[in-house]
């Protein structure tokens, strides 16, 4: 049998200004009002404003994000994945 670490997935929010997250898979996509990543416990849509990614590490699946946080949602497989062009033009 395979011995599979797994990762813990934590989210600590400083002043809805920064927000580290650990357990990391990938980041699909992101800009300055949302970014959409996938964690070990789902995919995580993060939205504010002026956000950035201003830390990633692969290796250990931890990501710093600074900007003006206003939302967090676990969301579907696919949504955020691959929004249509038009859906995020008329949002």
């Amino acid at each position: 049998m395979e011995n599979k670490m797994i990762k813990e997935h934590k989210i600590y929010i400083d002043n809805r200004g920064k927000i580290d997250i650990s357990g990391v898979n990938a980041i699909y996509t992101f800009n300055d009002e949302q970014v959409s990543l996938s964690t070990v416990m789902g995919n995580l849509l993060i939205r504010g404003k002026d956000l950035k990614v201003n830390k990633l590490n692969v290796d250990s699946g931890d990501v710093s994000i600074v900007g003006q946080i206003n939302s967090l949602s676990y969301t579907s497989k696919d949504e955020g994945k691959n929004e249509n062009l038009l859906k995020k033009l008329f949002r």
